[in-house]
């Protein structure tokens, strides 16, 4: 039982050993100076004095919906992809189709101007 966990244990204290090993040599040799404009927190291009009543602007969260929505649905495609052979004719069809739906809904974003940064 051991013996097959076994390489995966050595690959898991190696890792953690050459990860340990460059933290103390980055603390050790690594640079001491200390710039503030390093310190700053940094998030969207937002400024970091933001007012706790600003509002963001719809764009922000279309953006991060639509990468959502496209990202999943590629998603979608890697079973297909990798067993497409077993699948036959029929699955590469719906593949093909489920991909111009795909590409018909991102140019009507796309044409809408849900891409464009304002």
């Amino acid at each position: 039982m051991l013996r097959s966990y076994l390489p995966a244990i050595v690959f898991l204290i190696l890792g953690g050993a050459v990860g340990g090993l460059f933290t103390v040599l980055n603390t050790m040799i690594g640079p001491r100076r200390r710039v503030e404009h390093k310190q700053d927190p940094y998030e969207c291009g937002l400024p970091s004095e933001v007012k706790r009543g600003m509002r963001f602007g719809i764009s922000f969260y279309l953006i991060a919906m639509l990468f959502i929505l496209f990202d999943i649905e590629v998603v979608f495609l890697y079973p297909i992809a990798v067993q497409l052979r077993a699948y036959g004719g029929f699955a590469l069809a719906e593949t093909v189709t489920f991909i111009v739906l795909l590409m018909v809904a991102f140019v009507y974003v796309w044409r809408r101007g849900a891409l464009e940064w304002r």
